[in-house]
């Protein structure tokens, strides 16, 4: 009897059931981090067509889903996104050799996606990210501030810089400093005040608040026990819109310090309570990352360094 020697392939799947190449995991990680099939091909140097066939090649080498397809983009399913530290994984072994082979010099490589608060990186974290670049050139970096809620777990982000401890989730939380807050007006502002001597008590004078969304805010909060059901002069969703409302004399709004002062605005009242303490959340599973070891450290650095200006 002749021998079927097609009828089972090494691994114990059937013949011509597609084998499982390792290769493929970039592009996984590729479309969960880029979101789309474009990005992922310009970050892979891969045609489109390529990046959806080796994606397809993937999933049904695993035999599941990795991604729902929508008009907006890829998202994760759940079975892909608890296959993301197992990919990720894999990535950094192959960092890991080709660190082997090249020596022990320019040892850290790869992609990190880091959440923040647009005012923090704005204003602190993106000016400073040249130092960073210089010494690792084969890092590269996604900062992801959206007004959504990042959520580590579900791998969002790699890490996140942010002013609300995280309270559940595989991650690790270090305290890195505290954010101060004043009330703060442009010089102009405060020359067109109409009656000198009631300008402590505030109530003759406009404010710039946050839109119902972000009532949970510090600063709104401060506003709505202040302000006592009078209404601000204009509300917004963004620090940066609320910066560009008091340069141009609108109102006062509660401010970052470090932010308002770089800008030259005057502050009105110093110590309101609305200080927040700044938390570095990262993903356990990659705590003893050398790419996320190298922008943790590099966060620390910056904010001892900016601790004077950020809560003076």
């Amino acid at each position: 009897m002749a021998e079927n020697r097609n009828q089972f392939s090494d691994n114990g799947k059937p013949a011509g059931s597609p084998h499982l190449n390792w290769d493929d995991t970039r592009i996984f990680l590729a479309v969960a981090r880029e979101g789309t099939l474009s990005s992922a091909s310009k970050v892979l140097k891969l045609g489109i067509a390529t990046t959806s066939r080796r994606l397809e090649r993937l999933e049904s080498a695993l035999g599941v889903r990795l991604f729902t397809r929508d008009q907006l983009g890829y998202k994760l399913t759940d079975e892909g996104a608890a296959l993301m530290p197992q990919a990720e994984a894999l990535e950094l072994a192959g960092y890991a050799l080709s660190d082997a082979a090249r020596g022990p010099n320019d040892s850290v490589m790869g992609h990190v996606r880091l959440a923040t608060a647009q005012g923090l990186a704005d204003h602190l974290i993106i000016p400073a990210l040249p130092r960073l670049i210089e010494a690792h050139p084969n890092l590269t970096l996604e900062i992801v501030t959206s007004v959504s809620t990042v959520n580590l777990h579900r791998r969002d982000a790699d890490m996140a810089l942010r002013m609300v401890r995280p309270e559940r989730g595989h991650v690790s939380i270090r305290r890195l400093g505290e954010l101060g807050f004043g009330l703060y007006a442009s010089q102009s502002y405060l020359e067109r005040r109409s009656d000198p001597e009631r300008r402590s008590s505030l109530e003759q004078d406009d404010f710039i608040g946050w839109s119902e969304t972000q009532q949970h805010l510090p600063a709104a909060q401060w506003l709505e026990r202040t302000l006592r059901g009078k209404p601000c002069r204009i509300t917004t969703t963004s620090m940066s819109a609320q910066l560009s409302a008091v340069q141009s004399g609108i109102g006062m709004a509660v401010l970052p310090h470090f932010i308002a002062q770089a800008k030259d605005l005057v502050c009105v009242q110093r110590d309101l309570g609305c200080d927040q303490p700044i938390w570095l959340a990262i993903h356990a599973d990659l705590a003893h990352s050398r790419r996320i070891r190298a922008v943790a450290d590099f966060l620390s650095q910056l904010l001892t360094e900016k601790r004077e200006c950020l809560a003076p």
